[in-house]
């Protein structure tokens, strides 16, 4: 069953990679680059402190920290435990798929800490700001879903790599909302 599983994930991934194109090639690099997101990232700072002040917004910045902290540690923690090998690391479809980039990034990919880390920060400030913004979840998790593709179009994750980022920076993020939360009537600000 797991074999399976692996072969069809393969046989997705080299479907979803090969639909690229040259001319598209720089603007998924963008995408997947972590520094992109720096804007996005000052904006929804920006909107924190707009919506609710310093202090809350303080409490948020050292949630973010720990969120991004677990989220990125856990995957590393998956990658070396489970050494599911990265698309371009994987001598039998290497050959056959496009490697947009010439770094491919470590040997093992299974979970991708990018679909984690973006996800994860899109729940988060997707339900904190959800009720002074309203298609902010939307636009969050449609930002999230991009990087996360972004992965399998430069051939540096699976499918299933990204659906399991997705879905535990997705945990994640909603368990830290409950933390700030926590912690926001705890030290009542």
């Amino acid at each position: 069953m797991l074999e399976e599983l692996l072969h069809l994930d393969k046989d997705f991934f080299l479907y979803l990679n090969g639909l690229g194109a040259d001319s598209w090639d720089n603007f998924w690099q963008f995408v997947s680059n972590k520094f992109s997101a720096i804007p996005i990232y000052v904006f929804l700072l920006i909107l924190s402190y707009q919506k609710y002040g310093l202090k809350s917004t303080m409490l948020m910045l050292v949630s973010v920290g720990l969120l991004i902290t677990v989220s990125d540690q856990l995957s590393n923690f998956f990658k070396y435990g489970v050494g599911r090998l990265r698309p371009c690391h994987d001598p039998n479809i290497l050959e056959v798929m496009r490697l947009v980039k010439s770094y491919c990034g470590g040997k093992y990919g299974y979970f991708s800490a990018h679909a984690s880390n973006s996800f994860s920060i899109a729940v988060f400030f997707g339900t904190i700001l959800k009720s002074k913004i309203k298609y902010i979840s939307i636009v969050l998790i449609v930002w999230a879903a991009l990087v996360a593709y972004s992965r399998v179009y430069i051939g540096v994750h699976f499918p299933l790599d990204i659906v399991t980022g997705a879905l535990i920076g997705a945990l994640l993020g909603w368990v830290f909302v409950k933390l700030y939360i926590f912690a926001l009537r705890k030290f009542s600000l």
